[in-house]
């Protein structure tokens, strides 16, 4: 869920200090970081050529920015939350990137044994232990969006995506909703941005049209393994099908949206 709010954005950086940028022309997404994010997210993450995360907006507490819905291999109609217990320096203004972990150490080990506990039947375990394993290094860190951002690059990097990352926060933007989408697409010199379902609701398509990018709906199909994939982590999907598989469907859905198929 693209959401933005005017009050929380930073000053954007000046322009000598930006990161290296990628080849222009190419589909953007941007997204907050989120916790061994959903399917129907990952998805969307896949089929661009760049991910902004969204890491400097406020956090929204009881959402995917900390916590995952797994789904258990062996009753796929359970649900069970995961959660990375997260302190809020600021208050409620506190953004994403401020956000901090409480007691990293012990909410590592939960996360290991919570995954462990779900996934360790898989066939397909060993390949997600790796994954889990240099997740938990961002517990270092101490920081509720680097452990988020890496849950979600590692998924992509399994999966073979080819794309670069971003943060909206090392971007200059204006504030506004839409404004800044369009202004942080543009820097990356974006020909599309892939809006999600939640974004549609809300998104001016305006200041894109006057960037010259087109806005592209995002949205899975809810049969077969998108059923739930607006609510489900990645991780249940990857743990049943394998990498291979959830990839290959996640290259068929972007070619079902008209967009080319993401580099392997």
């Amino acid at each position: 869920m693209e959401r933005t709010n005017p009050s929380s954005v930073t000053a954007s950086p000046a322009v000598s200090s930006l990161p290296d940028l990628p080849e222009p022309g190419g589909l953007c997404a941007i997204h907050q970081p989120n916790l061994f994010p959903r399917l129907a997210t990952l998805a969307k993450l896949f089929a661009a050529d760049y991910w902004i995360v969204l890491d400097d907006v406020q956090f929204t507490r009881r959402d995917y920015q900390h916590r995952a819905c797994l789904g258990p291999l062996d009753e796929p109609g359970r649900r069970q939350w995961l959660t990375v217990p997260t302190r809020l320096p600021q208050g409620r203004p506190t953004l994403i990137r401020d956000a901090l972990i409480v007691d990293p150490g012990r909410a590592r080990r939960k996360i290991t044994g919570t995954l462990r506990q779900h996934y360790g039947a898989s066939p397909h375990w060993p390949t997600l232990a790796q994954v889990l394993d240099k997740v938990l290094e961002a517990f270092v860190i101490g920081r509720t969006a680097a452990v988020a951002a890496a849950s979600t690059r590692l998924l992509l990097d399994l999966l073979g995506w080819q794309g670069q990352v971003l943060s909206s926060s090392d971007l200059p933007s204006r504030p506004g909703r839409s404004q800044r989408l369009a202004d942080l697409c543009a820097v990356t010199g974006a020909r599309a941005y892939a809006c999600g379902t939640g974004g549609m609701t809300y998104l001016d398509p305006a200041p894109f049209a006057t960037r010259g990018i087109a806005v592209m709906p995002f949205q899975p199909s809810t049969t077969n393994i998108w059923s739930s994939s607006r609510r489900l982590s990645a991780l249940s999907a990857v743990a049943a099908l394998g990498p291979q598989d959830v990839a290959a469907r996640m290259h068929a859905l972007a070619l079902d949206h008209g967009l080319p198929a993401p580099a392997a």
